[in-house]
């Protein structure tokens, strides 16, 4: 019985982390939210592991229903994910540079930065569509057992989430420590190349859903 659920974890654990990517966000992460000081980055940090949890809890128990009910395909949910990932891309693209953490010396509004908590920071930064689709397959993956598996297997997702959400707590609360050791013209260097790579991300989510929806229509 346990062995389905230790099958299951790991699973769930390697379909969700090249999703989530938490390293690879978390300098977006520093992107969006700017210079703080590092007990905000790291309350920050705290939160949007908590949303990611619910989150996915929601989705992974919701989901499917809640789509339903709003007359939402998978498809259209991807042309909008990746539309929005695309102009937070693109608006981080054409942004001024900014200084590291090292190199700015300055108060900030922390709560500007708390505002955005949940939006974009939670969604659809951290979990977005892509986590939405991989959280349904596999809450589809774990029907047709017994009740006992449907329910370790569904308990195993919640598990694989909650070791993810400690690694964007630790990637997103501890990145300024990176960028510190990063020079500024690199720095900003690498802030256009992830805000890039965020703008592609968005541009290949919203195309899958397109062609999806394209191939659904009679010839």
């Amino acid at each position: 019985m346990f062995d389905y659920a230790l099958h299951f974890i790991p699973l769930a654990f390697a379909a969700l982390l090249p999703i989530v990517n938490p390293v690879g966000s978390a300098l977006i992460f520093l992107g969006i939210v700017g210079v703080e000081p590092p007990a905000v980055y790291r309350q920050l940090a705290l939160r949007i592991a908590i949303n990611m949890l619910i989150f996915i809890a929601v989705v992974e128990l919701l989901g499917a229903w809640i789509l339903k009910f709003f007359g939402i395909s998978l498809p259209i949910l991807q042309v909008g994910g990746g539309i929005t990932l695309a102009a937070m891309g693109w608006r981080m693209l054409n942004a001024p540079d900014a200084a590291t953490p090292a190199a700015a010396a300055i108060e900030s509004d922390s709560n500007a930065a708390i505002d955005k908590v949940f939006y974009p920071l939670t969604f659809p930064l951290t979990v977005g569509p892509g986590t939405i689709v991989v959280v349904l397959t596999l809450s589809a993956n774990a029907s047709g057992h017994s009740w006992t598996d449907i329910l370790l297997a569904h308990a195993s997702i919640f598990v694989a989430s909650a070791l993810l959400a400690v690694l964007v707590f630790l990637s997103y609360g501890y990145a300024p420590v990176l960028a510190r050791k990063i020079p500024e013209h690199a720095f900003n260097g690498v802030q256009r190349l992830i805000s890039f790579i965020l703008l592609c991300i968005g541009v290949q989510i919203a195309w899958g859903g397109l062609d999806t929806l394209l191939r659904s229509l009679p010839h």
